[in-house]
Parts: structure tokens; sequence; C-alpha cells
């Protein structure tokens, strides 16, 4: 997994280029090529993507983690009085 690059479906890179192309003509009043675009979200894939990538697996563990432990407490709840107790 070390030095897991980020990419993305031909069809995803086109909605993307896109989307970074409207953002420069709304935002910033200028007009980006698509192979600008394109390189631009390679850069950011590269250099920033990581952060995202590791801030959605950080994401997907509290998740888990809620689940798991609500598991634990529906499993306590049905468990059985014994002379042993917990």
């Amino acid at each position: 997994m070390a030095g897991l690059e980020i990419e993305f479906s031909d069809r995803e890179k086109q909605l993307i280029v896109k989307k970074i192309q409207d953002y420069f003509i709304e935002n910033l009043d200028q007009e980006i090529t698509y192979f600008d675009a394109e390189f631009l979200l390679g850069f950011f894939s590269k250099e920033v993507g990581a952060f995202y990538y590791n801030r959605g697996l950080y994401d997907a563990q509290t998740i888990l983690d809620e689940k798991l432990e609500n598991v634990k407490d529906a499993i306590y709840e049905i468990e059985k009085p014994t002379d042993l107790g917990r």
C-alpha cells in the first residue's frame, strides 16, 4: 500500500477536469485548457490526495468503531446471567 497513487477512471477524470475548468471560469474569470486542468488534477492527486484519502479512512474507521460498539452493547444486552458474572 505504500506509495499508493490515487487513480480515476477516464469518466471520473473527465468529470473532475470539467469541474476544474468550470471553477476557473466561474470563480477566477479565467479559462483553462483541458490539458492544464488535467495537469492540475494530477498535481493535486499526487500532492494533496493522500490527505483526503486518509481523512476518508479515519472517518470510515470512526463509523466502524461506533457500529462495533453498538454490536457489543447488543450482545451484552442478550447475555444470560450466570454465577460467573462478567
